[in-house]
């Protein structure tokens, strides 16, 4: 039997991920997005696309050109999203760090989601820190899932012990 959830109350100023479509869709990003590890910035953008689906909190892509440059490595890991298509995974090399597929794009989006071409997302969990207009996020539980917990967003969110049929 599918267990569903029972979405957090929204506070003022909160989106329900509950809200969010299924199949997913994808929105710009109306926040300043950054990411520091080491005590280096990593990538800033106010030009980045976030992601939505049911349950999730969103993922955010940043435009490749917006990542410190000679950041990413190839790394051969490779998933399919019924949604997005194939990803391809980076390595992510900063301060002498480096930190194994810790960002993710999609060089032949679907058609629906062919924006998020020349963009690149990243685990919040493997980061220092990940900032949605100067807020630091969490990383979506669960270590599969690439979204970024903000006060923005009411959850709760998939990855949470027991949401595996949500």
């Amino acid at each position: 039997m599918r267990r569903m959830a029972t979405p957090d109350p929204v506070a003022p100023g909160q989106e329900s991920v509950w809200d969010f479509p299924r199949p997913a869709r994808w929105r710009h990003c109306r926040h300043l997005l950054e990411i520091m590890h080491g005590g280096m910035r990593l990538a800033s953008t106010r030009a980045g696309i976030e992601t939505l689906e049911t349950s999730h909190p969103p993922t955010y892509y940043f435009p490749v050109e917006s990542i410190a440059q000679g950041a990413l490595r190839p790394n051969a890991r490779r998933t399919l999203c019924e949604w997005k298509g194939q990803a391809r995974y980076f390595d992510v090399l900063v301060g002498g760090m480096r930190l194994p597929a810790a960002a993710w794009c999609y060089d032949s989006p679907l058609p629906s989601f062919a924006a998020l071409r020349g963009h690149v997302a990243f685990y919040a969990e493997a980061l220092d820190g990940c900032f949605v207009g100067g807020e630091k996020a969490s990383a979506q539980p669960g270590g599969f899932y690439g979204g970024w917990v903000t006060s923005h967003f009411a959850g709760p969110f998939k990855g949470v012990p027991g949401s595996d049929g949500w």
